[in-house]
C-alpha cells in the first residue's frame, strides 16, 4: 500500500483584527479581516466580530453570498422572511444562504448579550440567484473529531472522515478546534484551498509561525503536491487555545460589493437594489421577539 505524501501548509501572510469600538447597532465590533482585495482572500470575503445587546441589527437583506456566524458567547436570536426563528448559544454555527435575496435580522436574546463571528462567504457566478435557505448547526448536529488534547467541531467539509452538517455551495471546509497545553494537530486540507486560521483564544504555533488571540494567518492553495496539512501547536503551557480553521477554493471571478449585497457586476447590484425595493425579497417580516421564558 502506498500512502500519499503529505506536504506541510506555511502561512504566507499574518494580520491583526482591528478594534472599531461602538456604533449605533453595537456595543463593539472588531474587523478580523475586510476584502481590500479580494482575490487575496477569495472565496471568503470578510470575517467580523461583533458584541451586542441591543439594538443589534434588524431587518435587512443580502443577494449574492452566505453569511456563516459562530456564536462565541451569550445567545444570538434570529429570524428570517423564510419564516424561521430560534436562538443559538455559544459554540453553535448560523450558515445562511442569501442567494436569490432574503431579509432576516440578528439579535442578542432577550436584549442581554451575543458576541459572534461573522464570515461572509462568497457564492459561485452560476449561485449568486440560487434559492435562499437557512441552516441551524446546533451542538447537537456539530459532529466532532477527538484527538489526545484537542477537540474538533467540524462545520462543514470532512475531517478524518466525519462530514459536518452545512450543506455547501462550492467546496469548503470549516471548523473550530480546541487545543489544550502542549497539544498539537495536524489538520488535512485539500491542495486547491486558500485558508485562514482564525486565533480566537490563546497562543497557537500554526504552519511554522506564532500566533496569538486576534490574529489570522492565510496559506493560499498548493500546487504540484498529492494533500497538504496544516500543523497547529497550542504554545501557552498554562492555558488551552481556541482556533476557527476554514477553506475553500477560490473562485477567480470578479467581485463586485453593494452595502448587503455581493454581486460579479456593478449592473447586478444595481439590480439587487431595485428587486429588493420592488418587493422581490418578499415581504420585510412584522414578527414579534420571541417570547421570554422568565
Amino acid at each position: 500500500m502506498v500512502t500519499a505524501q503529505l506536504t506541510g501548509r506555511t502561512l504566507i501572510r499574518i494580520t491583526a483584527k482591528q478594534q472599531l469600538g461602538p456604533d449605533a447597532q453595537v456595543d463593539d465590533k472588531a474587523l478580523v479581516f475586510v476584502p481590500t482585495d479580494p482575490a487575496l482572500t477569495d472565496p471568503f470575503l470578510g470575517l467580523v466580530e461583533d458584541w451586542f445587546s441591543t439594538p443589534g441589527f434588524e431587518w435587512h437583506p443580502h443577494r449574492g453570498l452566505e453569511t456563516v456566524t459562530t456564536v462565541v458567547d451569550g445567545v444570538l436570536e434570529h429570524g428570517d422572511n423564510l419564516g424561521h426563528a430560534g436562538t443559538l448559544e455559544p459554540g453553535e454555527v448560523q450558515w445562511m444562504t442569501a442567494g436569490h435575496g432574503i431579509i432576516h435580522r440578528e439579535l442578542a436574546h432577550r436584549d442581554e448579550h451575543a458576541h459572534v463571528l461573522q464570515m461572509w462567504l462568497n457564492l459561485p457566478a452560476e449561485k449568486k440567484l440560487t434559492p435562499s435557505r437557512y441552516q441551524d448547526l446546533t451542538r447537537a448536529a456539530i459532529p466532532r473529531v477527538q484527538a489526545p488534547g484537542v477537540t474538533i467541531d467540524v462545520h462543514a467539509g470532512t475531517v478524518e472522515g466525519v462530514t459536518g452538517a452545512a450543506r455547501t455551495h462550492h467546496p469548503v471546509q470549516g471548523l473550530v478546534a480546541t487545543l489544550d497545553p502542549g497539544s498539537s494537530y495536524d489538520l488535512e486540507v485539500p491542495t486547491e484551498h486558500r485558508l485562514f486560521a482564525h486565533v480566537m483564544d490563546g497562543r497557537l504555533l500554526i504552519g511554522g509561525r506564532e500566533l496569538h488571540a486576534g490574529q489570522t494567518g492565510w496559506s493560499d492553495p498548493v500546487t504540484g503536491a498529492v494533500a497538504t496539512t496544516l500543523q497547529v501547536a497550542a504554545v501557552d503551557p498554562d492555558k488551552r487555545a481556541r482556533v476557527m480553521v476554514y477553506s475553500g477554493t477560490p473562485l477567480r471571478e470578479p467581485v463586485a460589493f453593494g452595502g448587503p449585497f455581493v454581486m460579479n457586476t456593478k449592473a447586478e447590484i444595481t439590480k439587487a437594489f431595485a428587486d429588493f425595493q420592488a418587493g422581490a425579497f418578499g415581504p420585510v417580516p412584522r414578527v414579534a421577539r420571541l417570547a421570554y421564558d422568565r
